[in-house]
């Protein structure tokens, strides 16, 4: 009996964390549970995605790397893989990647959204990396492979344009 009245001091107090989270979104929106819902849904995929694209840190980068397997990457098939894990589809180039999903402003970059950049010697989008929020991203390009990346000078002199994809 002292076992099951654990369980239930534990079960009531998960509900109540989860009601108190819920509820946390509920200020401004016109339709409270459903906007909260939404929020907690984008977020925990964003999280999920790095947290997967993070099981990857090390894995060799490889230009044209094959879509589907995981012994190297290249920017955009890290991207589309490990978002295809959690259910969004993206195509195969990183400048096809940087047309899908809706623009996001430098300054409204949120964890999870796909940021990209222009390549010396390639017209256009080159490189695709995924925002981890504290003006990081993880990516895979040259020697190390997929890694965490500081989005530095370097990276902000060659920045083009950012996408949401996760709804």
């Amino acid at each position: 009996m002292k076992l099951h009245h654990k369980w239930s001091k534990r079960l009531a107090i998960m509900t109540i964390g989860a009601t108190v989270a819920i509820s946390g979104g509920v200020i401004s929106s016109p339709n409270p549970t459903q906007a909260a819902t939404a929020t907690i849904t984008a977020s925990t995929k964003a999280d999920s995605i790095i947290s997967l694209g993070k099981k990857y840190l090390g894995t060799p980068y490889k230009f044209g790397a094959k879509v589907g397997q995981t012994r190297n990457f290249d920017c955009s098939t890290l991207m589309k893989y490990i978002f295809g894990k959690y259910g969004i589809s993206l195509p195969r180039t990183a400048a096809q990647q940087s047309k899908v999903g809706s623009y996001v402003s430098k300054k409204n970059w949120k964890k999870g959204d796909l940021l990209f950049f222009s390549v010396p010697g390639r017209p256009g989008v080159g490189h695709v990396g995924i925002y981890l929020g504290n003006n990081k991203m993880l990516n895979t390009y040259g020697a190390g492979g997929v890694k965490i990346t500081t989005i530095n000078s370097y990276w902000n002199s060659h920045y083009m344009t950012a996408r949401r994809v996760i709804k």
